[in-house]
């Protein structure tokens, strides 16, 4: 029989009250507060409380606050950049490319819930991946919606809600996020 967390990671209904999962997201705010509280020349500091966060050595540069609700389940690639203010609810795999900048205010959600009103009521929960392949720029205020991939090389205009998939190479904005054009070399 599968865990809560194992059901939750597989994108399956699972129950958030589990104890195994308060337990985690209830260290990830303790090290969040931490994080958030630092100052901000504790640059070894912040690299420690990062470590700690994600599980792994990450070449990520975050401008507190930053939030999210595992911390584990985040994957970054070398040089990504995270502006003040950004939320990831990792209730799924989020992989974050090499190279990728992103604005204040940027939510990244692999989290959902039931569309039927009585699994609501439940109070269960379920998620897919977010992927953002690298040199992607996501301006300020995105929401990227659970499911999601951001093909390499594209800029998502700030205050974008991303509902689908944007491919490779353009310039996607709008509520729902739609492609504008592609991106030429001097663009």
């Amino acid at each position: 029989m599968k865990t809560e967390k194992e059901k939750m990671l597989a994108g399956e209904l699972y129950d958030p009250m589990d104890a195994q999962l308060l337990a985690e997201r209830g260290r990830a705010r303790t090290l969040l507060k931490l994080l958030n509280d630092s100052d901000p020349s504790a640059k070894e500091k912040r690299a420690g409380i990062l470590h700690g966060l994600f599980g792994v050595q990450s070449d990520v540069f975050i401008e507190p606050p930053f939030y999210c609700d595992y911390g584990t389940n985040i994957r970054f690639g070398t040089n990504v950049f995270m502006n003040f203010n950004c939320v990831v609810l990792d209730v799924a795999a989020v992989t974050i490319g090499d190279f990728v900048l992103c604005g204040p205010n940027v939510q990244i959600y692999t989290a959902s819930h039931p569309m039927d009103a009585a699994l609501r009521r439940r109070g269960l929960e379920c998620g897919a991946p977010v992927t953002i392949a690298a040199d992607v720029w996501i301006g300020g205020g995105v929401i990227i919606c659970p499911g999601v991939t951001i093909g390499p090389g594209s800029v998502i205009g700030a205050g974008s809600v991303v509902t689908r998939s944007v491919p490779e190479g353009v310039f996607a904005a709008g509520n729902p996020c739609r492609v504008i054009r592609p991106i030429s070399l001097f663009a």
